[in-house]
């Protein structure tokens, strides 16, 4: 990599060659790293395709350079061989460090993530589904499922006014029994619905109708928990190589981001903007 008159990075081995003077071809409109092509003229990709595709040919890059892999004549970046991924895993393997996780360390993950781990959990809910489609005005739909939650929070309703309202207004099948889905566990449930109903202190320890609206991917649901079965948490010691591994997990994703930010720095990128994330190949 030199530095021109203007203190810009230009790179002078976009195939791996410090030789190599392929970064001063130029076609505005497609995507390059240190001058090397990532799609071909009639060729049209995604964002998320296209950077995986970069962060791909990025370490094949780093690879030439630390003598793993050959150079490539071609300015178009290669499509990578299993042996060609093989050396690139190595090639991590060595070049990345990921500390491992302390005792102390899982044991603090352990103590601040309780609902995490509890197994058993199980609450027996129902719920009224104001459904997002096209077309609708999310801001009226949402206002409507207000004014009935209002209604519903009213200590002179009955409770068989909720049942009544689920048959009249929900958008989903269950509205036919009254919006009763019955016993569910965390697994049961869209992820934003098992976030709310079971990982949010405010929400997963009592009964009754919920206070506020549920945002689920679905739309806007009003809540009413029956009954709650808390499960029970496992000892540490039975978690500790489960707590182990995320923590590693972690810790890794952490430090090949690190790294492929600082190749990013280093290189010359035309054509797109690279986050700072790690991309899907690496994770």
């Amino acid at each position: 990599m030199n530095i021109s008159k203007d203190n810009h990075p230009v790179a002078t081995d976009g195939c791996g060659s410090r030789e190599c003077s392929c970064h001063n071809q130029t076609s505005m409109g497609l995507a390059k790293i240190n001058g090397i092509f990532l799609q071909k003229e009639d060729e049209s990709l995604d964002f998320e395709s296209l950077r995986e595709r970069a962060f791909t040919e990025l370490l094949r890059q780093e690879a030439v350079k630390l003598g793993l892999l050959s150079r490539v004549e071609d300015l178009q970046a290669p499509n990578l061989t299993p042996e060609q991924q093989d050396v690139i895993n190595g090639m991590l393997e060595s070049e990345v460090f990921s500390p491992e996780p302390t005792l102390e360390e899982a044991k603090r993950y352990y103590d601040t993530h309780h609902s995490q781990y509890k197994v058993g959990q199980a609450i027996w809910v129902r719920h009224i589904l104001f459904a997002v489609t096209p077309g609708v005005n999310v801001q009226a739909l949402a206002h409507r499922a207000e004014i009935i939650l209002l209604e519903l929070s009213n200590k002179t309703v009955t409770l068989e006014r909720f049942a009544q309202l689920a048959k009249e207004l929900s958008n989903c099948p269950s509205g036919a029994q009254g919006g009763d889905l019955g016993w569910l566990t965390p697994q049961d449930c869209a992820h934003e619905f098992a976030k709310a109903l079971f990982f949010q202190n405010e929400f997963s320890q009592n009964r009754g109708l919920r206070p506020r609206l549920l945002h689920s991917r679905y739309g806007f649901h009003i809540v009413d928990v029956l009954e709650i079965n808390p499960g029970h948490l496992p000892d540490f010691t039975q978690l500790l190589s489960q707590i182990t591994f995320s923590l590693q997990w972690q810790s890794r994703a952490t430090a090949l981001g690190q790294y492929m930010r600082r190749l990013v720095g280093r290189a010359q990128v035309k054509g797109l903007v690279l986050e700072s994330d790690a991309s899907p190949l690496l994770q």
